[in-house]
């Protein structure tokens, strides 16, 4: 059994063939995929679309390159959300200094705010920390959640240490598959292997060996395979400890 921990199957890349996109994971062995919210006014088609594939489950959050559209009764919505619809974690929410004219500001105060409501539910979350690793963990030292996992991980080995200490997973995909990504391929080979969750961010992050064509879950074995390779082990040692570990931090996956 493979768990996608972090795939966008609600996004509208998907609207012509999620179904087939879905019985095709599953077929490859791909057993549950965790799909991640963005937006409120999404919430109810991702909610829909967790409902209507087995496996599927949902985590809802306000990512951080959406924020200039919320409102902080999204907020209030979201804790609505959480008592009627019970998603495995808060997500994905965090930090994206990486966009053009990013709102620091902004994103900052919403992750605050989400990271209360993982901490008020006892829920982990689903952080997305592109060029932002140092200040999500500053604001994760602050907040003391529950865990979760570092989606996209593409940090410094001590940064990654860091995420490891405050309960958190973290998240290797598409990236790792391509021969270039030196450095994160040396984390992928040597990081504890309990601190490491397999992930597509389907659509987005094509692995290296579909070239730049849309990614979807039912790539997750090969890039098991691709960690695999990279640490010296069998296919099915990685696939049963990244689902061990996917289980341990996500309990509604259990």
């Amino acid at each position: 059994m493979l768990i996608d921990t972090h795939c966008h199957l609600d996004a509208a890349e998907f609207d012509a063939d999620r179904d087939q996109v879905a019985v095709r994971a599953r077929a490859t062995g791909v057993e549950a995929i965790v799909v991640p919210g963005v937006e409120r006014v999404g919430f109810d088609n991702l909610l829909a679309t967790c409902a209507r594939y087995p496996g599927c489950v949902p985590a809802l959050g306000i990512h951080p390159m959406y924020v200039d559209s919320a409102q902080p009764e999204d907020l209030t919505a979201l804790r609505e959300m959480i008592v009627m619809h019970h998603p495995v974690a808060i997500g994905e929410i965090g930090l994206d200094f990486f966009v053009p004219d990013y709102d620091r500001e902004r994103q900052e105060f919403y992750f605050s705010e989400q990271l209360k409501i993982a901490r008020e539910f006892d829920l982990p979350v689903l952080l997305h920390i592109r060029r932002a690793q140092d200040t999500v963990l500053k604001f994760l030292r602050l907040a003391k959640v529950k865990g979760g996992i570092a989606h996209a991980f593409n940090g410094s080995r001590q940064q990654a240490e860091e995420f490891i200490k405050l309960g958190f997973k973290l998240g290797f995909g598409g990236a790792m598959t391509y021969d270039r990504a030196t450095k994160l391929r040396e984390l992928a080979a040597t990081l504890p292997l309990d601190s490491i969750v397999l992930e597509t961010d389907a659509p987005d992050i094509p692995p290296a060996f579909i070239g730049k064509a849309r990614n979807s879950p039912e790539y997750l074995p090969r890039i098991a395979e691709t960690l695999a390779e990279l640490r010296g082990m069998s296919v099915a040692e990685v696939v049963e400890a990244t689902t061990a570990n996917a289980k341990a931090i996500l309990k509604g996956l259990a």
